[in-house]
Parts: structure tokens; sequence; C-alpha cells
């Protein structure tokens, strides 16, 4: 009785799991066939026919177990459509076409306000208000077209020609006529531009915005008959009023197209100011400004541009007029707003790892900006004899203060091979071979410059963590030709060009001597693993002061000064041969028990 009732409860299970099977099957059919007619539904309707019935066959039994009922599989997902080619010309055509429409129009628009009022044409109220109309006229286009499909190229150059176009009416409306006053006009101007640049925002284009800025750096100049002080402000107005526009866009060529509405002006004023031997306060000021707003602007984009390398140089091109104002300006002043604008720089690259966007290669140009300004203010403020010890002064600073900045070392070498050029310009080598009168500045600013110039070697090498060997024997062959032309410096400055002379090439020999032996001294005191590069640089030096000697000094020196140069020399090198392996085995024995 038992057997029986079991394999009917067997049989009823195996055929509702049959059913199951069958019914997530269809389901997931009905789905499949869903999803493909929703895709590619069919042209013409398909007859309905009944299919053929399926004869029913009942399912071996199988035991009531969960693990062992089938699971209904999910449909398959459909291959992602394949993308579409782009069109090949990409627009370009139509672009192309659009910015030479710009360019032609506003010609044009300059034409019936300078040429026009110059041959008497139409009287004043009609150029201005035609001026004012086309350009409404055309915004209104624009806008009209960019609701259109396929008009957006259109309408970005049709709004561009017409806020371009206001811009230059309200120009001339300041410069030609003096119907309004010049702060009414930079008000009206401002207006005008930043409405142009937030309809460009509102666009998304970044070409409208171009196109409102480049055309005015090339076509105001001819409204305004020059580069006046008030096309300088009206410059400047629109450039500051571009900012906030771009604020959260990666618009680059937007920064590079105001640097240049800044630049340009400031350059060619400046060049025209100092042709003309004059000088304006104002137009310096200007320059200070536009330089402020570069690097303003530069802070407040680099975190949302892609092309951080192309924003930091246009920036730098930003600030191009200030080391410019030399030119037309006093010397206290140009060499303060140099110093000023080295000093900012240097500011922004020291703490440029806590600044968002300035960091990769923004701050070695940053930086290297920093020391061309360090440089050009020190070159407009002392003369050259005062002008290099003062640039090896600056190179040494920047290198102690900020010792573990890489860049701020390419900085301070930067200085320092400037400040050494000026310093071998009154001390060449042919002073070394030849007794040479010199003056007193010269021989003050050498003997002052010699000292900074070996301060320095030593410094940068301190700085530098790394056992480059390249580094070393370039620090010490500026260390001893720094030694040797103030040995011979202060010889010929205290006993003349002969005796005086003789003196200090026999002090640079000794000096050359006692260094080699300072290497090998710092060699015995540090570990055996980093002895290699002193030990060279003392063997190096023992060399060359040998040398010295013998090709040098034992034919040029006489006297007194010959043999006391052979007997010191020798009684060096007799206690370095004496005592060094004492001193090493001593330093050696010490550091292993402390092992």
């Amino acid at each position: 009785m038992t057997e029986p009732h079991r394999a009917v409860i067997a049989r009823v299970n195996a055929d509702f799991s049959a059913i199951t099977q069958y019914m997530a099957r269809v389901s997931a059919d009905l789905s499949t066939l869903d999803r493909l007619m929703s895709e590619q539904p069919q042209p013409y309707p398909v007859p309905y026919s009944r299919p053929a019935a399926v004869p029913y066959s009942r399912p071996a039994a199988v035991p009531y177990w969960p693990q062992y009922q089938p699971q209904p599989q999910p449909p398959q997902a459909a291959p992602p459509p394949a993308p579409q080619k782009p069109s090949r010309d990409q627009g370009w055509i139509g672009k192309l076409l659009a910015v030479a429409g710009v360019a032609v129009t506003l010609i044009g628009v300059v034409l019936l306000v300078v040429l026009a009022a110059q041959a008497g044409i139409l009287r004043p109220e009609i150029r201005v208000a035609g001026g004012a109309a086309l350009a409404v006229a055309l915004v209104a286009v624009g806008a009209w077209l960019y609701r259109r499909p396929g008009g957006r190229v259109g309408a970005i150059a049709l709004a561009a020609t017409g806020i371009a176009a206001a811009y230059i009416d309200i120009i001339a409306v300041t410069t030609i006529y003096g119907w309004v006053s010049a702060p009414v006009g930079l008000v009206l101007a401002a207006v005008i531009g930043g409405g142009g640049l937030t309809l460009a925002r509102r666009w998304d284009s970044q070409q409208l915005g171009v196109l409102v800025l480049v055309p005015l750096v090339v076509l105001a100049p001819v409204v305004t008959d020059g580069i006046t002080l008030l096309l300088v402000g009206f410059m400047l107005a629109l450039a500051a009023v571009s900012l906030p526009v771009q604020l959260g866009k990666d618009w680059i060529w937007l920064h590079c197209a105001r640097i240049a509405a800044i630049t340009f002006p400031l350059l060619i004023a400046l060049l025209g100011l100092y042709f003309n031997e004059r000088s304006d306060l104002w137009l310096v000021s200007a320059c200070a400004i536009g330089a402020g707003l570069a690097i303003v602007a530069a802070l407040i984009l680099l975190p949302r541009t892609s092309n951080r390398v192309l924003m930091a140089l246009a920036t730098g091109a930003g600030v191009l007029p200030v080391l410019c104002v030399a030119l037309v300006a006093d010397r206290v002043v140009a060499a303060l707003m140099a110093v000023v604008l080295a000093a900012v720089l240097l500011a922004i690259v020291f703490v440029g790892d806590r600044l968002a966007g300035v960091d990769g290669a923004v701050r070695p140009i940053w930086a290297a900006l920093s020391a061309i300004s360090a440089t050009i203010a020190v070159l407009v403020a002392f003369d050259g004899h005062v002008a290099g010890p003062v640039l090896l002064a600056m190179a040494i600073v920047v290198a102690v203060a900020a010792r573990r900045e890489a860049i701020a070392r390419w900085v301070a070498l930067g200085l320092a091979i400037v400040g050494a050029a000026f310093y071998l310009s009154y001390a060449p080598p042919s002073l070394l071979v030849y007794a040479t009168e010199t003056s007193t500045a010269a021989a003050v600013s050498t003997l002052i410059a010699s000292l900074l110039l070996i301060a320095f070697a030593v410094v940068i090498v301190w700085a530098n963590d790394d056992r480059d060997s390249t580094m070393w024997a370039g620090a010490a062959v500026v260390a001893t030709y720094a030694i040797t032309t103030f040995t011979v410096t202060v010889g010929v400055l205290i006993g003349g060009e002969e005796r005086g002379f003789f003196a200090g090439h026999m002090a640079a020999t000794i000096c050359w001597i006692v260094m080699a032996a300072a290497l090998f001294v710092y060699a015995a005191r540090i570990p055996k693993a980093d002895r290699s590069l002193p030990i060279g640089g003392g063997l190096a030096l023992v060399g060359a002061a040998m040398a010295k000697l013998f090709l040098f000094d034992l034919g040029t020196l006489d006297g007194i000064f010959r043999v006391a140069v052979f007997i010191v020399v020798g009684l060096v090198l007799l206690g370095m041969g004496a005592g060094y392996a004492r001193l090493l085995e001593k330093q050696d024995q010490q550091q292993d028990r402390q092992m």
C-alpha cells in the first residue's frame, strides 16, 4: 500500500516540475519576441497559423528535492546598435564661412563708423543708429536661427557679429563723437560684452565667446585711431566680465582670447610711448591690473581645464607687459613691479601642492617665469657690477629657503647662471693668466661675487639629496675658479699687479690642496658606501693642484713665492699621506663598534 502511494506522489511531482520548466521557457520566448518586434517592426502583418500539436510525453520520475528543480533562464540582452560614423566634414566648411562672414561684416561696421565720418557721409546720429540697429538685428536673427534645426553655426556667427558691432558702436560714441564720458562708455561696453558672453555660456558655445573678443583686438584700434588709454580700459573691462562666464567650463581658447585682448594693446601702447620718449603712470597701472587679472583667472580656471600647459603659457603672456614697463617707467617703479610679480609667482609655486590645478607642468613654467621676473628686476635696478652679486645672493636665498623643492633648486640655478655671467664679464679667466689692474668697483664686486659663488656651490650640493657626481664636479669647478679669482684679486689689490699677482696664485694653489685635504677628512667621517664621491673629488683636486704647481707656478712665480708654494704644498701632502690612513682606520673602527 505504501509503495504505490509514493509512486503516485513522485509522478505528480515530476509533472509539476515539467510544467514549471515549460512555462518558464514560454515566458522567456515571449519576452524575446516582444523585444524583437519593438526594435524591428514588421512592414506587413503576418497571418496567424495554428502550431502543430505536439504529443505530450510524461517525463521520467525524479525525486522531489528543491535543488533538482529547474530554474528559469533570464532573457539574453540584445547587442547594442553599432555607432554611426560621423560625417567627414564635421561642419567645418560652414564654420569657416561663418568666421569669414563675421570678419567682413565687422569691417563694414568699422567703415560705417570711421570712413563715413571722415567723408561726411550721413549724419553722426544716423551712423550710430544704423550700427545699433544692425547689431540688434543680427543678434535677433541669430537667436531665431538657433532654435531651428541645423542653425547653431549660423546663429553663433550672427550673434557674435552683432555683439561685436554693438561694442564698436559704443567705442565710437565715446572716442570719436564724445557723446558719453569715458566711465559711462566703459560701463556700457562691459554690459554689452558681458551680455554677449552670457549668451555664449547659455548656448554652451566657446566659439561665440572667442568671436566676441578676437575681432575687437584688431578692429577696435581702427575706431579709436590707435591704441589709447581709453581703448586699454575698454579691453580690460571686457576681459574682466568674460571671467565669470567661463566658470565651470573648459574653454581654454576663451582664456587665450582674454589674454590677447589685454596683452596686445598694452604692449603696443608701451612701445609707442617708448619711441616717443614719454611715460604714463596710468598705462603702467593698467599693466599691473592686466597681470593680476591673468594670474587670478588662471588660478580660478586651472582646476577645470584639460590643457594646463597652454593655460600656464598664456598666463605668462598675460604678465609680459609688467616685465616691459621699464620702457616707459622709472627704474625703481619697474623694478618693484617685477619683484612683486616674481614673489607672487614663486609663492604660488611653493604652495602649489595645496592649490587645485597648480601641478604638473604649471609649477615649472611659473617657476621659470618667476626667475625671469626676478632677473629683470635686478637688471633694471642695478648695473652689472651690482647685479651679479645681487643675483647670486638671491640664488642662495631661494636654494636655502626651499631646499626640498626641486623646482626651487632650478630657479636658484637659473639666477646663479645669470649672476655668474655678469661675474665673468668683469672677472674673465684672462685675469688669472695675466696680471691686470682693475678698478675698485670691479675688484669689490669680484670679491663679493666670488664669495657668493663659493657659497652657492656649497648650498646647491647640500640641497640636493641625490649623490649626483655631475653636480659635485660642477660645484667643485665653480668653487675652485671662484677661490682662485678671489685670492688673485686680493693679491693685486694689496700688492700691486706683479707681486700681488704672484702672491694671489701662491695662495690659490695652497687653497686647492687644503680643499683636497678637507674632502679626505670628510670622506673618513662618513659611511664606507658614501666615500667614493668625496675621495674622487679630493684626488681630482690634488691632481689639479699638482698640475698648476708644475705647469704654471713653477714657470710664472719667482723668488720667495715659488719656494713658499712648493714647501707648503709638499708639507700638506705629507700630512695627508701620513694621517689619512690612520684617521680612516680609526673612523672605521668606531663605526664598526656602533654597529
